[in-house]
């Protein structure tokens, strides 16, 4: 089902075919280095930053693209969402199935094809979009295959990013920074969370920008809910507000974290400062070079010498790029040895508990350079008081 079809307006990718063509080259040198004959990449950022395609179709099913060395990249995909996926995608060979039943079957035989029915498989077995039923009826339709885990391998390479996507992501970041400036212009007592969400998802698409991804959005008591979104509830006096958002280009997103307060509180307010003095702290110390691990050691340090050590509950940050983040893409947390390379862009959410369970914190966004971390954002990370 290669043929061409007529171009549909407003469609196609956002990168040259050539940025793609890169891309899966690098996933196929690195598949080479783990030992895999073929990839199927089925989870959904990490199929959009090899295809250009935003998957809102996987709802369905899986929707696997097929990598291996000498064939042509081969999506898999639900017959009603062929033309959607050729209009959104870089990928010619594209495979229908009829029904979520049918998608083992025919996903077998395309493998089957390319002689890889006795191969090993790699499958992104701890990300979305594929459930252990979906593994199960593959291994029955080819059970020579053996299956190995290949969660990290697409995010790995994805971790460093191209001058297109670093522009993407400032583009992102502007429109993030848009709605930051409207959160604090436009905060005053009585305001509601919904109130203030209309206001800065307004603001952006003023701006032109394609998306506002609002995160968390919350005020006074509901600061207890971590990713909280936005209520009728409205901000009284001496109480915080605190969001997290990210504007968004061509599905890459710059994400922050800010707070302020209506009034003073001092404990928010010295939550705030020792998120800040962390968040200083551990962007001096990211270089290429320094393990993940060292990363959230470096947090969890400034957090621990001021004595509050279960205030931090949360992760030192994580990479970003398509779909803001992927489950496999890399943490920064204990135990994770990845190392640090210049090109990498990382968000730096430093969340802090306070005693009586209100998150209160700010985040930066940075890219990995040579020289250490450059922040994407000119937004200042100083506490806004109304």
């Amino acid at each position: 089902m290669d043929q061409v079809s007529p171009a549909i307006p407003l469609s196609g990718v956002p990168f040259p075919k050539a940025e793609y063509e890169r891309r899966q080259q690098n996933v196929l040198e690195s598949m080479t280095r783990a030992g895999l004959d073929a990839l199927l990449v089925t989870a959904i950022g990490h199929a959009r930053y090899l295809t250009g395609y935003y998957g809102g179709g996987t709802y369905f099913g899986p929707f696997p693209l097929i990598l291996a060395p000498g064939r042509a990249p081969t999506y898999v995909v639900r017959e009603y969402e062929v033309q959607t996926v050729r209009a959104y995608s870089c990928v010619g060979q594209i495979i229908p199935y009829s029904q979520e039943r049918d998608f083992a079957k025919v996903c077998g035989d395309v493998l089957r094809r390319y002689g890889l029915q006795n191969k090993r498989i790699g499958l992104e077995l701890r990300c979305w979009n594929i459930t252990p039923s979906d593994v199960y009826q593959l291994e029955a339709e080819l059970p020579g295959m053996t299956v190995v885990d290949a969660t990290e391998l697409v995010g790995s390479v994805a971790a460093i990013k191209s001058e297109l996507e670093l522009e993407a992501m400032r583009n992102a970041m502007a429109m993030t920074e848009v709605a930051l400036r409207t959160f604090e212009e436009s905060l005053r007592e009585g305001l509601t969370e919904v109130e203030m969400a209309a206001a800065m998802h307004g603001a952006v698409k003023k701006a032109g920008g394609e998306e506002l991804r609002l995160v968390s959005l919350v005020f006074g008591e509901r600061t207890k809910l971590a990713h909280g979104l936005p209520a009728g509830h409205p901000i009284s006096e001496n109480e915080p507000a605190v969001t997290e958002i990210g504007g968004v280009k061509s599905g890459y997103a710059a994400g922050l974290v800010r707070t302020a307060v209506v009034g003073r509180h001092p404990e928010f307010e010295s939550l705030f400062a020792l998120s800040n003095e962390a968040l200083d702290t551990v962007i001096d110390f990211i270089k290429p070079g320094v393990s993940a691990e060292e990363v959230d050691a470096t947090v969890r340090k400034v957090v621990e010498r001021a004595g509050r050590r279960r205030a931090f509950r949360n992760k030192a940050g994580y990479q970003t790029g398509i779909h803001w983040s992927e489950r496999g893409n890399m943490d920064m947390v204990p135990g994770v040895k990845d190392i640090l390379k210049a090109g990498m862009t990382l968000h730096m959410p430093i969340m802090l508990f306070g005693e009586n369970g209100h998150i209160v914190g700010c985040s930066d966004h940075v890219l990995v350079t040579e020289g250490g971390a450059k922040s994407f954002s000119s937004t200042p990370r100083t506490l806004y008081r109304v």
